[in-house]
């Protein structure tokens, strides 16, 4: 389930920069354009998140146990809350048309922004959010590839257009946003289609025969969706935190660009563990239907396997071995290189520090509870990040070292610690529910 979706997560990483590249074409303020439109993007994505986890999750344990009734419950309340959410990305995209006047920015800024944030906003409140009900469904049928496969069609579909749009009708800003919106239409269909194709098997062969009703299917959806989309919110307050430190560090304009630069290269190495914590969603998910908890141990500790040979075997010797050449590769001046390369080695560490807590979360929403994701989420980002960040810096200075340095290890101690305690938490919750399947 997770090789599909780690093909899928890679080429899409790639293709992030795809809308960059052509607006390199056009100018900076092109560039620019998509850079203010990033905010609206995410709080689109982190509503995406939320709605696809409550939906994948309710649906994957239903069809565990066989309630045909309840999924047909998910899927008409996820309908209605999208059809919720799309009009007010609508008015959203709207708003961007007549606020960017008014921002202080140069006209030829203010003017592509206003186009592409406009239309790529308010067109996605057609294309993006319908998205969730099939991709859900897809993955509760433990069927990833296909999921990985809409991806590929939206990306494929997405690089043509913007090339017939941007070099053959000469659209411009426009037509690199309306490449965006129509290339995820590519994507819809092929989901759309799979998920129908599973859905009439599914009901031909009669297998959930339990017509008992969920009493709150709302609930059950918004109880994971509302903690999934504040989680992943909360990730990016994190990043906001960090540039406010590094700012005030000595050599700050060096220590911006080696952080971002390591950023950059954890986020990569760390994509197959994202990739697998999106599979283990549905697979425990089924397994809490089944009544399984044997499985979802099982499942877990096999990925949690798998993660650490990745880390040790390929991102270990890959990072340590290139770091310096990278660095120099991507830094401007030495110092930010020399920052870089000490950054650059402890990729791996970060990547062990922080597989735990990406794995952890999704089996937890396989049970049906959101809260503890979010809960891990506010002690790691808003508690225990900033004091733990700071007294990193401070301690590299007392020692001499570079105040990066101390950083990059104070968020190390982050993860370690959240990961530990978020381990802990979970089989402490599987050890309940186990005695608690027993009993009944």
């Amino acid at each position: 389930m997770s090789a599909p979706l780690v093909v899928s997560f890679l080429m899409r990483a790639a293709f992030t920069f795809v809308d960059t590249i052509y607006a390199a074409t056009i100018g900076d303020a092109a560039v620019g354009a998509i850079g203010l439109s990033l905010p609206f993007e995410f709080l689109m994505i982190a509503l995406w998140v939320g709605l696809s986890t409550g939906l994948t999750s309710c649906l994957s344990r239903s069809m565990g146990a066989r309630e045909g009734r309840k999924i047909e419950q998910y899927l008409k309340v996820t309908w209605i809350l999208v059809l919720i959410a799309s009009p007010f990305f609508l008015l959203l995209g709207a708003a961007i048309w007549f606020a960017a006047p008014r921002m202080g920015l140069e006209e030829d800024v203010y003017q592509s922004f206003r186009i592409y944030g406009s239309v790529l906003i308010g067109g996605s409140a057609f294309t993006m959010f319908w998205s969730v009900i099939p991709d859900s469904v897809v993955k509760a049928h433990q069927d990833t590839r296909s999921t990985m496969w809409a991806g590929i069609w939206s990306n494929v579909a997405n690089l043509v257009l913007n090339t017939v749009f941007l070099f053959v009708f000469h659209w411009g800003i426009f037509g690199i946003a309306l490449s965006t919106i129509i290339g995820r239409v590519a994507g819809l269909a092929y989901a759309l289609h799979r998920a129908s194709v599973h859905e009439r098997r599914r009901i031909a062969e009669a297998e959930d025969d339990d017509r008992t009703a969920d009493p709150h299917p709302y609930r059950a959806i918004l109880s994971l969706a509302v903690p999934a989309s504040l989680t992943f919110t909360l990730m990016a307050a994190e990043t906001a935190v960090i540039n406010v430190i590094i700012a005030t560090m000595d050599n700050a304009t060096a220590a911006i660009a080696a952080y971002s630069i390591y950023y950059r290269v954890v986020m990569f190495a760390i994509n197959p563990i994202i990739a697998a914590s999106v599979a283990l969603l549905p697979f425990s998910a089924r397994r809490m239907g089944e009544r399984d908890v044997a499985g979802m141990r099982r499942g877990l500790r096999e990925i949690g396997t798998v993660s650490i040979v990745y880390t040790l075997g390929i991102v270990g010797p890959a990072v340590y071995f290139s770091a310096p050449t990278l660095a120099h590769w991507l830094a401007e001046t030495p110092l930010s290189a020399e920052y870089a390369t000490f950054a650059l080695r402890l990729v791996p560490i970060a990547t062990l520090a922080t597989a735990p807590f990406l794995l952890v979360r999704p089996v937890f929403e396989g049970m049906g509870r959101g809260r503890p994701g979010l809960a891990m989420a506010l002690i790691r980002y808003l508690v225990l990040t900033l004091p733990t960040a700071w007294a990193g810096v401070r301690l590299a200075t007392a020692m001499g070292q570079p105040q990066l340095y101390g950083l990059v290890v104070g968020l190390l101690v982050v993860g370690l610690i959240s990961s530990g305690a978020f381990s802990l938490w979970l089989h402490a919750a599987l050890n309940a529910k186990e005695r608690y399947f027993a009993a009944e």
